[in-house]
């Protein structure tokens, strides 16, 4: 049974703390690895070198808005599909445990899943009118 009362400040926590991690992981790829180093990594595992560009861009963009609430469920969507990419073409070849070496795949499937699980919930207590929308769920 879900708790009424204490859904809303549990779906903001889960808001809140998955967007300042997806802001933080942005903004290395911003200021440590470069966009023109994260899209040089990207072409390196064969991926297109605009897709690190976009990656960066969609981590620090929707880190932002999960945090202030704005699109929670469209945001938490677009994320499910970024950590699948991630798991897929990033970690997959280092086997499971994250610990790894290269960091194995299930880290990036358990965020795809949380993102996907946020995406159910809604915004949480404390969101910014979520886009397209009159009023907050």
């Amino acid at each position: 049974m879900i708790d009424t009362k204490t859904a809303p400040y549990a779906a903001l926590i889960l808001r809140v703390v998955t967007g300042v991690l997806f802001l933080i992981h942005g903004l290395v790829k911003l200021f440590v690895f470069t966009p023109a180093g994260t899209a040089g990594y990207f072409q390196s595992i064969g991926l297109p070198g605009w897709l690190g560009y976009a990656t960066m861009l969609i981590e620090i963009i929707g880190g932002l808005a999960l945090i202030l609430g704005v699109g929670t469920r469209l945001v938490a969507l677009v994320m499910v599909p970024v950590m699948l990419g991630a798991a897929l073409f990033g970690h997959a070849g280092n086997g499971f445990t994250f610990s790894n070496p290269g960091g194995g795949w299930e880290y990036p499937v358990m965020w795809a899943f949380v993102m996907a699980a946020i995406a159910a919930l809604g915004d949480g207590a404390y969101a910014l009118k979520p886009l397209g929308r009159k009023s907050a769920d």
